[in-house]
């Protein structure tokens, strides 16, 4: 059985875990803090960072977004109505543009600074940057976070999916970086109803079930977080 190394909410390894979900292949989660930097992890990916996919019969992958496209390659050729990525190159190419606006413009402005701020370091050491949350990084966040929930509700509004008609990798990526601010309450969705509608589709998918049950100790979601019809 494959093994993901990975954090609940890591909003990268969260697109990976969409990914395996999406093609049901059953994976061991291991749980890792980054900032111990375990030998062993570094052996897996010298770069310390979550997620790492370790397959049974090959190397490690790492990087959600290398994740959940090799999951399409490798798994989702049986037929083009179970591909996570078009079948048209400049559809393609549109759904790669917009996993990299999440898994880094959306990560940088938001996911990012709230997890690290909210999450990460309140299991850090002082010395290693831990403590209370800097506002003012709380505070830029959450005023990007308008500006995306918008286009999203745009692209949702001229498409059926965020990269054309069909479910793709880029709305994964959306989704699993949305969900990070969602579990820590800083999505305003009154804000936008066609980025609330598309969210409340793929939140629906049975894929998302997982994330949905995720709970860090001492640090529970709000109620609407696995509420299917928030």
């Amino acid at each position: 059985m494959p093994q993901l190394y990975h954090h609940p909410l890591c909003p990268q390894s969260r697109l990976a875990r969409l990914a395996l979900a999406e093609y049901g292949i059953e994976a061991k989660l291991v749980e890792e803090r980054t900032q111990e930097r375990r030998h062993d992890f570094l052996l897996l990916n010298p770069a310390g960072q979550t997620p790492v996919l370790a397959l049974d019969d090959g190397p490690a992958l790492s990087g959600g977004a290398v994740i959940a496209e090799y999951l399409d390659e490798a798994h989702g050729a049986a037929g083009p109505a179970r591909r996570l990525m078009p079948a048209d190159p400049l559809a393609r190419a549109e759904a790669r543009r917009l996993v990299d606006w999440f898994c880094v413009k959306f990560f940088a402005e938001v996911s990012g600074p709230l997890v690290t701020e909210k999450v990460y370091k309140r299991f850090l050491p002082p010395a290693l940057g831990g403590g209370g949350p800097n506002m003012d990084h709380m505070r830029a966040a959450r005023a990007n976070i308008r500006a995306h929930l918008r286009y999203i509700g745009w692209l949702a509004s001229t498409r059926h999916w965020l990269a054309g008609e069909a479910l793709s990798l880029a709305d994964l990526a959306a989704a699993a970086h949305i969900s990070v601010a969602d579990y820590l309450g800083d999505v305003p969705w009154a804000e936008d109803a066609g980025a609330k509608e598309w969210y409340a589709r793929i939140k629906s998918r049975p894929a998302f079930r997982a994330l949905l049950s995720d709970r860090l100790p001492k640090l529970p979601p709000p109620d609407a977080y696995a509420d299917l019809d928030f």
